[in-house]
């Protein structure tokens, strides 16, 4: 009597235990050609220890695929090495950064940061007189008005652009995708040239909002018309084919189905502006205490707060302008964030 014999499914993909030392060895030896390279010439630093390893590293795995597998393994090993190599130099200096930001800016967080403003201090003080409670409100104020400018415009925008189809549909995208790449600075000076010269003749957050909603519109439109475009044309046709209207199947059902990725645009369109800086400085005033009014009176900012500290020089405002600029930065993270789950399919169902 034979006993069964139970087959062991395979996973021909998963690379071997041999694969794997190979690995490792390939990854040894061309930590030590780098250091090899750098010790023997002139090339000195972080970047060329990287760079060195990186070029070691897939010229042996390409050398070992080629004598183990073939060309076609070789070739295959290269362009999978200059594709991580691409990964994991376009990761080092975002990480860099972030790491830099929190390492000198945590020393400057404190609960009275946030409680705070500036009207009695100065930034060359010590870090516990004042804190930038005026620059997160005036940041939350002036993204709240380009909000409420920028959001109907730039939806309608879109919704032109995917369901109208007029005659200046083109037109429009040309000038939407042109405004995409205007620099802030240029949006600054024309509210400043258009506006607060010839107009208000003063400072104020209406004047710096006015500016960002420039900036916001470009994204808020572009990532709209996207998302509209990915709703099928079966849910407009059944909506016109029960009786109604353009207006109503759009408002009714084109939009509900749009509804995660066009919160995804919006939040999209505030981290764009959060950290813009240009047409602040020209525009708001900066002013050192809490000014809820947008419409009269400097305003204070994190960009302006952050540039400030940054001019004063001394130890201390630098301080304050690295715990200013980590402010900024876990916000804009947060925005990233709340887009990145409210256009998943999970937060869309």
């Amino acid at each position: 009597m034979s006993s069964a014999v139970t087959a062991v499914p395979t996973k021909p993909w998963k690379p071997s235990h041999q694969e794997r030392a190979s690995d490792i060895a390939i990854f040894l030896i061309a930590m030590a050609t780098s250091y090899g390279l750098v010790s023997a010439t002139p090339m000195k630093g972080k970047l060329a220890y990287f760079g060195c390893f990186f070029l070691a590293y897939a010229f042996l795995t390409s050398v070992f695929k080629a004598r183990q597998r073939g060309s076609a393994a070789a070739k295959d090993a290269l362009v999978n090495s200059l594709v991580a190599i691409g990964a994991i130099v376009t990761v080092i200096p975002a990480a860099s950064i972030l790491a830099t930001v929190v390492k000198k800016g945590l020393p400057g967080i404190s609960f009275g940061l946030f409680t705070h403003d500036m009207a009695l201090a100065t930034p060359t003080d010590p870090l516990n007189n004042g804190g930038l409670l005026h620059a997160i409100t005036g940041t939350l104020i002036l993204v709240a008005i380009a909000l409420i400018f920028s959001v109907p415009i730039g939806i309608l925008t879109a919704l032109y652009l995917t369901e109208i189809k007029g005659r200046f549909t083109n037109p429009i995208r040309f000038l939407v995708q042109a405004m995409s790449g205007v620099p802030s600075i240029v949006a600054g000076l024309f509210i400043l040239s258009a506006i607060l010269y010839p107009i208000t003749k003063a400072y104020s957050g209406l004047m710096g909002s006015l500016a960002l909603t420039i900036l916001m519109i470009p994204t808020i439109a572009r990532t709209s018309e996207e998302v509209l475009n990915l709703i099928p044309n079966e849910l407009r046709e059944a909506g016109t084919a029960l009786g109604g209207t353009q207006w109503r199947t759009v408002a009714m059902i084109v939009l509900p189905a749009a509804k995660s990725g066009l919160v995804t645009a919006i939040i999209l369109g505030v981290a764009r502006i959060a950290g813009e800086t240009a047409p602040i400085l020209l525009l708001t005033g900066g002013g050192d205490r809490v000014n809820p009014n947008a419409f009269n009176g400097p305003m204070g900012s994190l960009p302006y707060y952050i540039w400030k500290s940054f001019n004063a020089g001394s130890p201390e405002a630098i301080t304050r302008a690295w715990a200013g600029l980590l402010v900024l930065v876990g916000l804009v993270l947060i925005l990233f964030t709340l887009a990145r789950f409210l256009g998943s399919r999970k937060a869309a169902k």
